[in-house]
C-alpha cells in the first residue's frame, strides 16, 4: 500500500461535509456521512467526470453530469448509466488527522 496522505483535520471535516484529496495522482473525495467516514475515487466510472460536487443523498451521490448514482458505502453502482462500480480507499483518522491511501497498485 502506498503512504498514508494527509486529507484534513477530522475537525475540518463535520458530519454532512466532503473533501477532496490528491492520492498518489488519484482524485478522492472523503465524506462524512453522520459521523462515519467514506473514501472513494472522484471519477464516475460512466465518462471520468467527477463526482464530489453531486448531490449527496444519505450515502448516495448522483453524478451531476449524467445522473449516475453510487454509495459512497461500498462503491456499488445504484443506478445507471454507469455500470462499473467506483474504487473505495482505505481511510483512517491518525492523531486527529483524516488520512487516505491507494491500495489499486498492490
Amino acid at each position: 500500500m502506498s503512504a498514508w496522505v494527509d486529507v484534513c483535520p477530522l475537525e475540518n471535516l463535520p458530519p454532512g461535509t466532503r473533501r477532496v484529496a490528491d492520492v498518489d495522482g488519484a482524485a478522492v473525495a472523503v465524506f462524512n456521512i453522520d459521523g462515519a467516514l467514506y473514501a472513494i475515487e472522484d471519477v464516475c466510472t460512466h465518462d471520468g467526470g467527477q463526482l464530489a460536487s453531486g448531490e449527496l443523498a444519505g450515502d448516495t451521490i448522483t453524478c451531476p453530469r449524467h445522473g449516475a448514482r453510487f454509495s459512497v458505502k461500498t462503491g456499488a453502482v445504484l443506478a445507471p448509466p454507469a455500470y462499473e462500480a467506483l474504487h473505495v480507499f482505505p481511510l483512517r483518522v491518525e492523531q486527529g488527522m483524516v488520512q487516505v491511501a491507494d491500495d489499486r497498485w498492490q
